[in-house]
Formats: C-alpha cells, structure tokens, sequence
C-alpha cells in the first residue's frame, strides 16, 4: 500500500493501461467460410437459369391468405399463442446471456470499504494494528490479449442470433398450422355438408324402395340394401362431424383463446372464392438467406468457430488486473471524518501460463473442433431438408391441380351415371343394384374430390412455409428483442 499524491491521475493510468491491452487483443478465431450447399442449383423439373422476381419470404402473410376470416386467426395465434411466446422469451433469456458475456470485456468496477485487525507475533510486541480501506475497487480484471474472452462474446452473439432466427422459424411454422387447420375445418364442413345431402337422397331412396317393397314391385333384398347404405351414410355424418369439432378444437389451442364470435364472414366450402396467391418457386440459393432455420444452423456454426478461437488462447498467457483506489486510516470512522486518512492506492498483476495440465486443453480444443464439424454436418443436413420440402412441395403443385381436374370430371361423370341409373330403375328397365352402385360411386367421388382439394391447398401452404414465407421485417421489429451491438 502506497500514499498517492494525485489519485485520479492512477486511476485513470489503470484504465488507459487497461483499454490499451483490451485494444491490442488479437483473435484466434478460424476464418469462417460457409460450406458449400449440398444440393443441386435448381429444383427438380425447373429450367436453368428460371428465377422468381419476388422471393416467396417477401409475400407477406396478409398477401399470400386471402380470407379475412383467416387472416384475423392468424393475427390472434402471433399474439396469443404460447410457443411463440415462449420462443420470444428464450430471445430474452439469451440476450441477457450475451450482455454478461459481453460484460467480461470492460472491467468491472465496484465500491469497496474493509477493516482488518492483526496482532502480530512474538517477535513483534503486544500491540494490535488496524487498517480501514475504503474506495474503488477493480477485480481480476483479464487483459484479453488473446481473445478469449472476445470470442466468448462472439460466441454469445452468435447464439442470441440462432434464437432469433428459431422464433421466426416458430412464427412460420404456427402461421402454417393454422392456416392448415382452417382448410382442414372448411374441407370437413364441405363433407359435412355433402353427407347430409346424401343422407337425404338415401332417405328419400329408402321411402320410394319400402313403397315398392310393400306393393310387391320392389324386392326385400332392395330395401334391405337401401336401409343399408342410408345407414352407412348416417354413420358417415356422424364422422364428419366429430372431425369438425378436432379441427375446431385444434384451432383453439393454436389461436390461445376460444374460437372468438365475431369472425368476418368467409367461404363455408373449400370450393368457394381462392383462398391463397401464387407462390413463386425462385431458386435453391434463396433458402440460404431466407429460411430461418438454415440461418439459425449458421449462427450456430459460427458460435461452435468461435469457442475453437477461445479454446487456442487457453495455451497462451492469462493476465489480469486487480486495483483499488481510495482513503485508507487506522480506524473505520476515520474514513468519514477525516482524522488520519489518507489518499492510497493498490495494484497487481497476475500472469499464469500453463505449463502441465494434463492434457485439458488439448482435450478442450478438440472438443471445440468436434463440436464445429458437427454444427457443419448439421448445417448441412438442415439445407438438405429444406430442399426435400420444396421439391416435395413443388412436386405436389405439379401434379395436384391435373389430379383435381380429373377428379373434377370424373365426379361429373358419376353424378350422370346415378341420374341415369335412378331414372332407368324408375321406369323398370334395370335392377337396383345399378342405382346403389351408382350411389356409392358418385358420393366416393364427391368425397375425393374434397379431400384432393384440401390437399391441394394444404400443398401451396407447405411450399410457401418450405420457401421461408410466413414473416415479414416489420413483424419481426415488432415481436423480437433489438439485436445487441456487436462485441467490442
């Protein structure tokens, strides 16, 4: 312990020494090159060279659903919805994780008071010595001239910016979800509706069969297979009818409230007004940047490549600084009141450089390594999978609207062939196995038909969820925590 003439001049030595050797820090952090994307350059089936002019990430939502009825459910799960809040937090929580990080950059400087009493030995007399110390204080304070502590912090960084990418790849996957169960709620109110119009026609079959049956024109056999194919369609129905309550029920939980009352009115058939725009295909390299969860895998490449450079400078020298600057006096109170107080001062420097730690950081740094070749193959595997959702997406674009055509005329044609077959039975000229044939065929077609375009929609929403739409910059300043600044 010194006397010091001019204390603020020590301190601010302290802090310019300091930020000089933080300054002078150098990184071991390998120089990042992104892997090469394991893919091909073009979807399955697309043209070299075809390109969209808008990226489908840059349709926003509002654009791409076009029932407001869809719309305002959309809006209420992005505000209610308890996986995207919970993801929104985790963003918290990491950012807060980063700014300690970041923290063990700049020292850290507290207001420190002590007293300490000592009775010295045999050798040094009877009395008691007191000491009271009372000031700044600086802590263990490292000198970073390796860049362990910076890469740490980049590290840090990098992990708060896979967080939010994760939330983003949440919002696209619950804008998905409920936009698959509204056109699985419109399908199965379609084929509720359609069960209970051939649960009349059955009826209505069933009253002119048990008519003929009981004036000896038509057989038993007749009306027991009338009565059965009501029945079936009655079973049907109640089918139907518990599948729209699931979807019903499916829509509460990811909107997060009751199914509200006041929704604008909307198509109460999947085969109303179109529901959805175009989506424009653009090319493999657009995932890169776009997709969320292929952002995140980077970020989280870039975080394993840092602590490679954190666990390289554990082989080098570790330097800090531990300081204090203050009044000093023989009593507590002296402090305060003046008496024999005095200006002092303290520092010390610790330099600790490994000689034998059998094998710790070598162990350390391969881990390190490991860790970045696996954050590869995962970034890898993550762009792998996202080209199979798009070129699956793609492929059911290609071949759902001809399979819906089809299918279209083929419901046409069987719904000519029970007219056909109902009249000639009612004029006597064929059996009523025709007419029941006919039946089961028209409402088996009418029933694919639905379901055809329930996946065709569910399709164009996979492929603009599979090409990163769903989130826009605006929604994401509004919901995400700001981005910290970077590391010092």
């Amino acid at each position: 312990m010194r006397n010091c003439k001019n204390p603020l001049f020590s301190l601010l030595a302290l802090t310019t020494v300091s930020a000089a050797a933080l300054l002078a820090g150098c990184s071991m952090i390998p120089t990042y090159e992104r892997p090469e994307a394991p893919v091909a350059t073009q979807w399955p089936g697309q043209a070299a060279g075809a390109a969209a002019s808008q990226a489908a990430a840059d349709i926003a939502w509002r654009d791409f659903f076009q029932d407001a009825r869809l719309q305002q459910l959309i809006a209420l799960a992005l505000q209610n919805n308890r996986d995207l809040r919970i993801a929104v937090l985790n963003i918290e929580q990491v950012r807060a994780q980063y700014r300690i990080q970041r923290a063990d950059q700049l020292p850290s400087v507290g207001l420190g008071l002590s007293q300490s009493r000592q009775k010295p030995g045999a050798s040094g007399g009877d009395g008691v010595s007191s000491v009271a110390l009372g000031g700044l204080s600086l802590n263990a304070f490292e000198l970073d001239f390796f860049g362990r502590v910076r890469a740490l912090s980049e590290a840090a960084q990098a992990r708060y910016l896979a967080t939010a990418e994760a939330r983003k790849t949440v919002q696209i996957s619950l804008v998905a979800a409920v936009a698959q169960s509204y056109l699985s709620w419109l399908a199965d109110n379609e084929l509720l509706a359609l069960t209970r119009d051939t649960l009349g026609t059955r009826a209505e079959s069933l009253k002119l069969t048990k008519l003929r049956f009981d004036n000896g024109v038509a057989s038993e056999l007749d009306y027991a297979q009338s009565l059965a194919l009501q029945e079936a369609a009655r079973a049907t129905l109640a089918q139907a009818q518990r599948q729209r309550a699931l979807d019903e029920n499916a829509l509460t939980l990811l909107i997060g409230q009751p199914m509200p009352t006041d929704l604008p009115a909307g198509p109460e058939r999947l085969s109303g007004e179109p529901l959805l725009a175009d989506v424009p295909a653009g090319l493999p390299s657009d995932l890169l940047e776009r997709r969320p969860d292929i952002r995140q895998a980077e970020q989280q490449l870039l975080a394993a490549n840092a602590n490679i450079g954190a666990a390289r400078a554990a082989f080098f020298p570790r330097i800090s600084l531990t300081g204090s600057i203050g009044r000093a006096s023989t009593q507590l109170t002296g402090l305060f009141s003046g008496g024999d107080a005095v200006g002092a001062w303290s520092w010390a420097a610790q330099l600790v450089q490994p000689l034998f730690d059998a094998g710790r950081n070598r162990a350390g740094l391969a881990v390190a390594q490991a860790e970045r070749d696996i954050a590869v193959a995962q970034y890898e595997k993550t762009i792998q999978g996202a080209f199979r959702e798009v070129a699956d997406a793609l492929a059911g674009r290609a071949t759902l609207v001809e399979q819906l055509a089809a299918q279209r005329a083929q419901t046409q044609a069987n719904a000519t062939s029970f007219r056909l077959a109902d009249l000639r039975y009612r004029n006597g000229v064929s059996n009523y196995l025709d007419v029941l044939d006919a039946q089961r065929s028209l409402f088996a077609a009418q029933q694919a038909l639905t379901q055809t375009a329930l996946l065709q929609q569910q399709n164009q929403v996979a492929l603009y969820k599979a090409l990163g739409g769903g989130w826009t910059a605006e929604a994401d300043k509004a919901q995400a925590a700001p981005v910290p600044a970077a590391p010092l």
